[in-house]
């Protein structure tokens, strides 16, 4: 009978998608396990290759015999307001200075995006959620 793999631990860190190096955040996080990190950043990188550059949350799972899997989950919210509004960061004093507008409609394209990540009952409240994460970066919300 084959002997179990022993879990050494776990990493979480953001990465670009397609973009991963060896550097910080990934050499950091994964190089006290002693994985081959060129193996770990090629396999990211054609796993997210569509992303281009939006940051992915990727929990790494590693084993006794160095060897590891990862999963890779949606782009943070604020990432994907950024996208459809067009702007490169939220504003410093969101209740005062408005930086971009989003319409009901990209947040339902949000929405659905996230929705195995976001805890909601339904669509609706899903929205509310993302409609607060854009209020919160100066974006305004628009019919």
């Amino acid at each position: 009978m084959a002997k179990a793999k022993q879990l050494v631990g776990q990493a979480a860190f953001q990465v670009p998608g397609g973009s991963a190096t060896p550097a910080p955040p990934v050499g950091t996080s994964l190089g006290k396990f002693g994985i081959n990190l060129g193996q770990f950043v090629s396999q990211f990188n054609e796993r997210t290759r569509e992303y281009n550059g939006i940051p992915i949350p990727v929990v790494v799972t590693v084993y006794s015999d160095r060897s590891f899997e990862f999963i890779t989950k949606s782009p943070p919210a604020s990432a994907l307001l950024k996208i459809k509004a067009g702007i490169a960061k939220g504003s410093g004093v969101p209740n005062k200075d408005k930086v971009g507008k989003v319409t009901k409609a990209q947040i339902e394209e949000i929405c659905k995006q996230k929705t195995d990540v976001l805890n909601a009952s339904d669509l609706a409240r899903a929205a509310r959620m993302i409609e607060g994460t854009a209020r919160s970066m100066g974006i305004t919300v628009e019919g």
